[in-house]
């Protein structure tokens, strides 16, 4: 069992940028000190007050000078917006400086507004998703290769450095939608659960078609899940329960607007976001409470979901105060975590 930080690099509207990053580089730092497995990236565009966190490549390089043990991931790369050739030779470059501690997780984001900025139509995100993984695996298991496809082409490039791990880092794909779990699950890949916007009973019917394909496409053992969910420890159960609470929403209804005025087929998804209470959030889409209650709801879901890493958002929102987050992944590393392994 792997246990992992997931941040978002959190900028509240009453912050500067600056603060927004010696924080959140704090909160890594303190992740490695109190033996978190791993810390987790997200990316994330054209959102001035909920995140500084659009270059997660430069932010992992970051880390890797300012740690030592702990893994660096990425919760995910948004791959149909990244030029392939510029995007393996950073990767490439950030396992190399981090001595392979990199984990390459990938996705497409449910987002329309990250595509909207940089003038990529959403539509084709599926295809460039999957072009650009492909040309990421040629460019680093080749020594030079040509490709010839829909949205690129290239002729006898040869992409340096290459990565440390071999083939290449661990690559890790998040889904947010119903059929891409079979995709993935054929495609013989880990996966990304994310609790998040997802009902965790809806999840548990998502990640069975996983494992479903993967066993149908004759891949050996069992598909590796890696958890994202919000989690928030205190020592008493009231404050366990107010002290997210306004950040938690916040979130919500911020993405659900989102998802409520796109065109993808998310749009009742964020119907649902504007609506949620926050006694049905505490059900289905968080894990808030004392150590014990905690350890308790993780082990459960440990049951249902079949997971074997957790990235454990502390910040759901990010307008929870520094010196709480802090206090939530200390009190979790010395109280639940010796609970669950």
């Amino acid at each position: 069992m792997e246990f992992g930080i997931f941040t978002e690099f959190s900028r509240r509207a009453d912050m500067t940028q600056t603060l927004a990053f010696d924080e959140a580089m704090a909160e890594v730092t303190s992740a490695e000190a109190l033996g978190y497995d791993t810390v987790w990236l997200a990316e994330i565009h054209f959102q001035r007050d909920r995140s500084v966190l659009a270059s997660p490549l430069v932010i992992a390089a970051a880390i890797a000078a300012a740690t030592r043990r702990i893994k660096i991931g990425l919760a995910v790369q948004i791959l149909p917006l990244a030029h392939p050739l510029h995007l393996a030779e950073d990767v490439a470059t950030v396992d190399q400086l981090s001595h392979g501690r990199l984990d390459f997780g990938v996705g497409r984001s449910g987002l329309p507004d990250h595509y909207r900025g940089y003038n990529v139509p959403y539509a084709e995100s599926r295809e460039r998703f999957l072009e650009t993984l492909a040309i990421l695996r040629r460019a680093w298991t080749h020594e030079r290769f040509s490709w010839s496809g829909k949205y690129y082409q290239f002729d006898d490039v040869c992409v340096m450095p290459k990565p440390y791990q071999k083939p290449h880092p661990p690559i890790r794909i998040a889904a947010t939608t119903d059929e891409t779990y079979a995709l993935v699950g054929k495609l013989g890949l880990p996966i990304f659960l994310a609790v998040r916007t997802t009902p965790i009973a809806h999840l548990q019917k998502c990640i069975s078609s996983y494992h479903a394909a993967w066993r149908e496409a004759g891949h050996p053992g069992r598909g590796d899940v890696t958890l994202i969910v919000p989690v928030y420890v205190a020592e008493k159960a009231q404050a366990a329960r107010d002290e997210p609470r306004d950040s938690m929403m916040f979130f919500l209804h911020s993405i659900g607007e989102m998802l409520a005025t796109g065109t993808t087929e998310r749009a009742a998804d964020g119907q649902r976001l504007l609506n949620i209470s926050y006694d049905d959030v505490l059900k289905e889409l968080a894990v808030y409470g004392t150590p014990d209650v905690v350890a308790d709801r993780l082990i459960e879901l440990r049951e249902t979901l079949d997971y074997s890493s957790l990235a454990l958002w502390m910040n759901s929102g990010g307008q929870v105060p520094h010196e709480r987050v802090m206090r939530s992944m200390r009190v979790f590393a010395e109280r639940v975590i010796p609970k669950l392994t």
